[in-house]
């Protein structure tokens, strides 16, 4: 079965995988710096914070955050806090283990996590990371995200935004954006949390 929407995916799932869900547990299992709310930072710094488990994705309640030690009075529920990873952020598609599509995310400098300026199709190749390799017979779509060749989120699906893939280019267009001419592409409206829809080309 092929999937581009997490909420579709999650059903099917063995629940013996349903741990790719988590990326807190995807993150403790890479080795990270990391911990749930409840469990305090080992130095002060700066650390991201998100949702262990958000199947609706747009990078809901994800944020910077500056952590002195504990976090009981300042993570909410259900969030975890993780090192923070510098470089490209990449999105990698797999069908039966076999990479079928990259691209990478562009941003502006002082972006919100959730803005992005910009995805376009790269040639970057990635082979299937080991701790999927377990999973391959049970699952025939992948996508992972990664940030400097870490890997920050695991998918049973495909990269939503990219079911055609002739395209090759694809601009986000946010609540507040002016609605400019985009020569060479075509738009599409697609509403999702604080996005309204992408220029395609």
């Amino acid at each position: 079965m092929i999937y581009y929407d997490d909420t579709e995916a999650w059903p099917d799932c063995p629940p013996e995988d349903l741990w790719v869900f988590d990326k807190l547990i995807v993150s403790k299992m890479l080795g990270y710096n990391c911990g749930p709310h409840g469990v305090d930072v080992p130095e002060p710094g700066n650390y991201i914070v998100r949702p262990s488990v958000n199947l609706m994705g747009m990078g809901r309640s994800a944020q910077f955050m500056y952590i002195e030690k504990s976090t009981d009075d300042i993570l909410e529920d259900g969030t975890f806090w993780c090192e923070i990873f510098e470089g490209r952020h990449l999105s990698v598609d797999y069908i039966d283990g076999e990479q079928v599509l990259c691209v990478e995310g562009i941003k502006r400098s002082g972006d919100p996590l959730w803005r992005w300026r910009e995805w376009k199709k790269v040639e970057d190749v990635v082979p299937l990371p080991e701790i999927l390799a377990p999973l391959k017979s049970r699952h025939k779509t992948f996508n992972i995200e990664m940030i400097g060749g870490k890997i920050i989120e695991i998918h049973l699906r495909l990269n939503p935004d990219f079911r055609d893939r002739d395209v090759t280019s694809i601009i986000p267009r946010f609540e507040g954006d002016i609605m400019p001419h985009m020569e060479g592409y075509r738009y599409i409206s697609d509403p999702a949390d604080k996005r309204l829809g992408f220029f395609v080309k």
